[in-house]
């Protein structure tokens, strides 16, 4: 089914995102500090190439698409990670006495640090605007977090899952999932997420609270080239 998830970051860019949106009418990005995320309009074939012209000397970006595409001219390939696409569907809420708690800008350094341990994802100074973000404190310490990132029309997405290995299976992922899956609910939006392929213990932890596989989201993370190659 054509939905505007099929292309999150464009149409993310192009409609709740579009505070955060730098560029054109059909190549839009955002700052690198936000998120390395970029998104060329549906159908649009010289996106890579425009964005090449925009965007600096080794600047880093991240490319979602459910297709296996190649790596575009101008373009070095870094990373390529095969990630699922998951919306809720049948909402099995339970009770839990996890807090969740507020995360302001007094956090970010200890968000910063706790991505760069459980590398939930791209996460940088300024991930937290795009809002919601939630955590969970033991002893005065970050041990949890999670968020919103893409906001794409009547969908919102829950980002940043995380949980220090230290504090793993106490159910504070399930508990700021579902803290989160109530905001957006309660917003009239619909909840979704993507998870790598590989990570089964996230998956059945989706799958348990009613998310359901929508299909394949691939992740390409790239920079930009010093010139563009002509073959």
């Amino acid at each position: 089914m054509n939905t505007p998830i099929n292309n999150p970051v464009y149409h993310a860019l192009a409609s709740g995102d579009r505070h955060l949106a730098q560029g054109t009418e059909k190549v839009k990005f955002f700052d690198a500090a936000v998120s390395p995320f970029v998104g060329i309009a549906d159908g649009y074939p010289n996106g890579f190439d425009e964005l090449f012209d925009l965007l600096p000397q080794g600047r880093a970006v991240l490319s979602a698409t459910p297709l296996h595409t190649r790596t575009p001219r101008g373009w070095q390939l870094l990373q390529k990670a095969e990630g699922l696409q998951l919306v809720l569907e049948e909402w099995q809420p339970a009770p839990t006495a996890v807090k969740a708690v507020p995360l302001q800008e007094q956090h970010v350094e200890e968000m910063l640090q706790l991505a760069a341990l459980t590398k939930p994802g791209p996460f940088g100074p300024r991930t937290i605007a795009f809002g919601h973000y939630f955590g969970v404190f033991e002893n005065g310490r970050l041990v949890a977090m999670t968020g919103q990132r893409l906001h794409v029309q009547s969908f919102t997405e829950i980002s940043a899952v995380c949980t220090h290995p230290d504090y793993l299976g106490r159910g504070f992922a399930f508990a700021l999932v579902q803290h989160e899956a109530n905001l957006i609910l309660q917003q009239g939006q619909t909840p979704f997420l993507h998870v790598r392929k590989d990570n089964e213990r996230a998956i059945a932890l989706y799958l348990r609270m009613g998310f359901r596989v929508r299909g394949p989201m691939n992740f390409y993370f790239m920079k930009r080239r010093t010139r563009r190659r002509t073959t």
